[in-house]
C-alpha cells in the first residue's frame, strides 16, 4: 500500500511538473527577450535573445488586460513554444501593411479568448513607436475547410490560435482568428 501511495504522489508531481514547465519555459523566454527588445528598438541589428534561438525579435503586443507580449519572427512550432510568431511574408505588426502572428492558446495567445470587438491593442514596431489596433471581430475556423485569411488588406492584424481554449489535447483543425484595424495607419 504504502509503495501504490508512493507511486501515485510521484506520477502526481511529474504530471503537474510536465504540465507547468510549458507556461514557465514561456515566461522566461519572455524575460530573455525582453533584453533583445531593448537593443532592437534602440537601433542595433536584430539580436538574438540566446544564442541558440532560431528568431529574434520583430513586436511588441499589448492588451488592455495585460498581456505584454514580445513576437519573434518565424512562426516554426519551436519559435511558437518560446513565444507569439510573425509569419513569414506578411507585414511586421505596426507596418501599414497585413501582418500576421500565430501563439499558442494555453500560455501567449489565451488571453485572445477575452478580446470583444472594439477592444484595442497596441503594438510597438522595431523602430520603438507604438500603433494602436482596434479588434473588429474574432471567428473560429477549420482548416480542413476554410482557408485562412493570410493575406488582406493593409493595416489589419491577425492574430491566431487553436481552438478551442480549454481543449485537453493539443493542435487540432480549429483556429481562433481575431482580426484587428490600425487606427493610425498612413497611406
Amino acid at each position: 500500500m504504502r509503495a501504490l501511495a508512493l507511486t501515485l504522489v510521484f506520477s502526481g508531481v511529474l504530471l503537474v511538473g510536465s504540465g507547468s514547465w510549458i507556461h514557465m519555459k514561456a515566461q522566461v523566454a519572455q524575460w530573455l527577450l525582453e533584453g533583445a527588445w531593448v537593443a532592437t528598438t534602440a537601433g542595433l541589428p536584430a539580436v538574438r535573445p540566446w544564442p541558440w534561438a532560431d528568431g529574434y525579435p520583430v513586436a511588441r503586443i499589448r492588451s488592455a488586460s495585460g498581456a505584454d507580449l514580445i513576437v519573434l519572427a518565424g512562426s516554426s512550432g519551436r519559435n511558437l513554444a518560446f513565444a507569439p510568431g510573425h509569419l513569414e511574408g506578411t507585414g511586421l505588426p505596426g507596418e501599414d501593411r497585413y501582418a500576421v502572428v500565430g501563439g499558442h492558446r494555453d500560455t501567449h495567445f489565451s488571453f485572445l479568448r477575452d478580446l470583444t470587438p472594439g477592444d484595442l491593442l497596441t503594438v510597438q514596431s522595431r523602430d520603438g513607436q507604438w500603433h494602436r489596433y482596434q479588434v473588429e471581430q474574432s471567428q473560429i475556423a477549420d482548416i480542413r475547410t476554410d482557408r485562412l485569411p493570410l493575406q488582406g488588406p493593409a493595416g489589419k492584424l491577425l492574430l491566431i490560435t487553436c481552438w478551442p481554449f480549454d481543449a485537453l489535447m493539443p493542435g487540432g483543425p480549429l483556429r481562433y482568428l481575431v482580426s484587428a484595424r490600425k487606427l493610425d495607419i498612413s497611406v
